[in-house]
């Protein structure tokens, strides 16, 4: 594997990790997304990955990586409140709104943006001893 296939790697986690970041963001903002009903609710989504392996003749893997396969919508049943006087509320009094705990999707949002900072990290560093490695040749 070569050196620079690492900033390839790191480049496909960056990006997959925007995404998960863009799903969270998405997550809270129609948090509390009213509905009339269950139907027209907002689902949270979640990003699925995959990892990305390939080999040329060799053993080793020559290229490796992270990609998006899909993003997934949540099943779970919408939350139902009795609100009788909201615009959107139904015959019987409820409005939907989506299943989405807030915990969770910040949890989530800290661990999406602490691995884009490792690979931001990781990218510096590999740089950094890239460029250390090249000014060896002129002592």
């Amino acid at each position: 594997m070569s050196l620079f296939n690492i900033f390839d790697m790191s480049g496909s986690a960056l990006s997959a990790q925007s995404v998960r970041l863009n799903t969270v963001a998405s997550n809270m903002a129609n948090a509390e997304t009213a509905s009339s009903t269950a139907e027209g609710v907002y689902r949270s989504r979640q990003p699925l990955f995959a990892a990305v392996l390939q080999q040329q003749g060799g053993a080793a893997p020559t290229q490796a990586g992270v990609r998006v396969t899909g993003v997934v919508e949540s099943n779970a049943p919408p939350r139902m409140e009795y609100m009788p006087g909201h615009p959107l509320a139904n015959e019987e009094g409820y409005v939907f709104f989506p299943a989405i705990n807030m915990v969770e999707e910040m949890a989530n949002m800290m661990s999406a943006s602490r691995n884009y900072q490792n690979n931001v990290e990781m990218m510096n560093t590999v740089q950094q001893l890239m460029l250390r490695t090249l000014q060896l040749g002129q002592r």
